[in-house]
């Protein structure tokens, strides 16, 4: 069997984005993660809503256009038959 071809199995603390931090054992000495079990909504039973920039209004602005632009579109169809 060859020496030395598995990489290192070292202690690790995975951390969050919300500053939790979970020890662990892996090949890697840090691992950043965006959301854990301690800030995940479905773990927590709370609904967290982040609108960063804007973009649920601007989605929104986009869709009532849309529907207004349908319904315009629906009129001149009916003057013109």
């Amino acid at each position: 069997m060859k020496t030395d071809i598995h990489p290192k199995y070292v202690d690790a603390e995975i951390r969050c984005a919300c500053g939790n931090i979970i020890k662990t054992r892996s090949t890697k000495q840090t691992i950043i993660i965006g959301i854990c079990n301690s800030c995940h909504p479905f773990y927590t039973g709370t609904q967290k809503f982040v609108d960063t920039a804007g973009r649920v209004d601007k989605f929104q602005q986009r869709a009532a256009k849309t529907l207004a632009a349908q319904a315009e579109h629906a009129t001149k169809k009916k003057k013109k038959a």
